[in-house]
């Protein structure tokens, strides 16, 4: 289904509420209308409008030449004028205009959003009646002024809570009107996209997945192979294999650095710091740095095995031998072991986070039950094992 949701506030016109407007949807459609959503609703042609306003809000604009009668019409303006619009008062114009619209409408009267109560329960109550998987486009023009503000808080919101999918914010920019006389539409969807990348980094803050990353670079102009190459060096990082991470994100850097995206131009500085890890000179490098990364990020357990794994390849490197091999790996760490204490307490650790068992020595039963104990005694295995 297809939804647009209309918001509306108060007009400065002392006789139409709202000035008329001819608004330029594109070359083939305008229209010269005092309320901008009905324009907008007959430029979209959706299966449903909801029109949100206060008990204050220029109702009787909205509803004008639906023949209320002027008995109805007076009261209207009456209760508009004290602030006091009902849900009876708007049910017979509301179902006149469904008539005359061939569409279903809705009036949903909303609080002033003057504070984070009343926001929320505008937030609750959008919820409540959209449906998983509708379509939504969302018009600003005529909200009071803060709306627009909670407008896209909204957006998100129930792209997330109610499962919708919101494919455009749209404001009617009076104020930018044309010599000509003619009133641009502006389409503020690249808000919501934005705030994708914004979403997407905060996903790699906390788990260090690129694949979000991946998804947005392709849709702002990246090589979908690229893209691809992206999200396959965040997959060989999460499942422990920094070898193949490392030759993936070698093959894909350029093409992040070089990407000048509409959007993707904002965050790629960012992203770059982000998945500078692979440029350490050697495999323990690498491994250390991820420990660092998923350490800040409080996953203990990927950072306990990257401190773990680490310390394995640098004892291979001082013997020489390939840290690529599983059995020289195992010979490696089996000799340094009897020699470093604090690598067997750091396996002892690591097995007990990924295997959700409690170890036997009664200190590393503390350490497990405070997150500040558990995080100091990593710092201190850090410092004993590299010496940094």
């Amino acid at each position: 289904m297809s939804t647009l949701i209309s918001f509306l506030g108060k007009g400065m016109d002392p006789k139409t509420g709202y000035r008329t407007a001819t608004y330029r949807f594109d070359d083939g459609f305008s229209r010269t209308v005092p309320f901008f959503g009905l324009a907008l609703t007959e430029y979209l042609k959706p299966e449903r409008l909801i029109l949100l306003g206060t008990a204050g809000s220029m109702w009787d604009v909205f509803f004008e030449g639906e023949g209320l009668g002027d008995d109805a019409q007076f009261e209207l303006m009456a209760a508009i004028e004290s602030g006091a619009v009902s849900d009876a008062l708007l049910d017979f114009p509301r179902r006149r205009l469904a008539d005359r619209l061939g569409i279903s409408v809705s009036c949903l009267l909303i609080p002033y959003a003057t504070d984070e109560a009343e926001q929320a329960a505008i937030l609750h109550r959008l919820a409540e009646i959209v449906e998983p998987g509708e379509s939504l486009c969302i018009d600003v023009t005529h909200a009071f002024r803060h709306l627009p503000m909670l407008a896209l808080v909204a957006a998100r919101y129930l792209a997330r809570v109610a499962a919708v999918k919101v494919e455009e914010l749209y404001y009617g920019a009076l104020q930018m009107t044309r010599p000509a006389g003619e009133t641009p539409v502006l389409r503020l969807g690249g808000l919501l996209r934005m705030l994708d990348w914004v979403d997407a980094l905060a996903t790699y803050e906390k788990d260090g997945d690129y694949a979000p990353f991946a998804r947005l670079l392709t849709e702002d102009g990246m090589e979908r192979t690229r893209g691809e190459l992206l999200a396959r060096a965040g997959y060989f990082e999460r499942t422990s294999n920094p070898v193949r991470a490392r030759e993936t994100l070698t093959s894909v850097f350029p093409s992040v650095e070089a990407h000048r995206g509409l959007l993707g131009s904002l965050f790629v500085e960012t992203l770059k710091q982000r998945i500078g890890w692979f440029r350490g000179r050697s495999r323990d490098e690498w491994e250390l740095s991820l420990a660092d990364a998923y350490f800040e990020r409080r996953d203990y357990l990927r950072s306990a095995t990257f401190l773990y794994e680490a310390f394995v390849t640098r004892a291979c490197n001082d013997r020489r031998g390939n840290p690529n091999d599983f059995d020289q790996r195992s010979e490696a760490y089996a000799a340094a072991r009897e020699e470093t204490p604090a690598v067997k307490r750091l396996e002892y650790l690591r097995n007990a986070l990924a295997h959700g068992v409690r170890p036997r020595a009664s200190e590393d039963v503390r350490t497990l039950d405070e997150e500040a104990r558990l995080q100091a005694t990593l710092k201190s295995l850090r410092r004993e094992l590299f010496g940094q």
